[in-house]
């Protein structure tokens, strides 16, 4: 599949699970500031996403989970170096470079946009 059909069939599953208009998903569209998605949404574009591209997604593989409930990834309601590290390197599909600014655990969700999403089934798909 090319870059463009998995950006149209992720829009597709956001559009159906946020119940949003077409045209604010868009690549840099945020899933829960800019299209009010809730912790529950996720576990529903988590399984839309496997059914529309037959992916298997391991939990905690696309949006990361209980990470305020490790002491050396959280302090004082901020992401330390380390967790940002570890995000990054079990996240790769997301971009954390604003987030890096200003990383406050509530601002976490923050950084998950379409333009990840894509990214994130690209990989899937690449890696088989």
């Amino acid at each position: 599949m090319t870059r463009d059909e998995i950006y149209a069939k992720v829009k597709e599953i956001l559009v159906d699970a946020l119940a949003v208009d077409d045209e604010d998903v868009t690549p840099q569209a945020r899933l829960t500031t800019d299209l009010g998605a809730e912790s529950i949404d996720f576990l529903d574009i988590v399984f839309k996403l496997q059914q529309a591209f037959g992916l298997n997604i391991a939990q905690g593989e696309l949006f990361p989970e209980n990470l305020s409930q490790h002491a050396n990834f959280v302090k004082d309601g901020k992401v330390t170096p380390e967790g940002i590290a570890t995000l990054k390197s079990r996240l790769p599909h997301v971009d954390f470079s604003g987030f890096e600014a200003d990383p406050q655990v509530k601002k976490v969700a923050e950084v998950f946009t379409v333009d990840a999403v894509v990214k994130f089934v690209e990989r899937k798909l690449a890696s088989g």
